[in-house]
């Protein structure tokens, strides 16, 4: 299999442990202020489970991550479930909600 995303295997990103214990990742973030990205789940964010990983650790355990390798820093793409298309948007972090 051929490395398809923008960093290198072994940068760090941010994701889960359960994403690392085999939960799916529906959540993905390409960070635009320094390119790094972020692999979830469906549960929000807690400090009390999230970790700092190789990419290849959360790629390797969820090769179909693949299909959003292109996604531009400053983006993020969500999906329902797994085999479930990506919706991809622009992260406009500057807004309110």
């Amino acid at each position: 299999m051929s490395w398809k995303f923008d960093q290198a295997p072994n940068v760090a990103c941010i994701t889960c442990r359960s994403v690392i214990e085999g939960q799916p990742v529906l959540v993905a973030t390409h960070y635009e202020d320094d390119d790094s990205w972020g692999f979830m789940d469906e549960a929000p964010a807690n400090m009390t489970t999230a970790l700092v990983v190789a990419m290849s650790e959360v790629v390797n355990r969820h090769p179909d991550l693949d299909e959003i390798a292109s996604l531009p820093p400053g983006w993020s793409a969500t999906r329902i479930a797994v085999g479930q298309p990506w919706l991809k948007k622009q992260d406009d972090w500057n807004s309110e909600s």
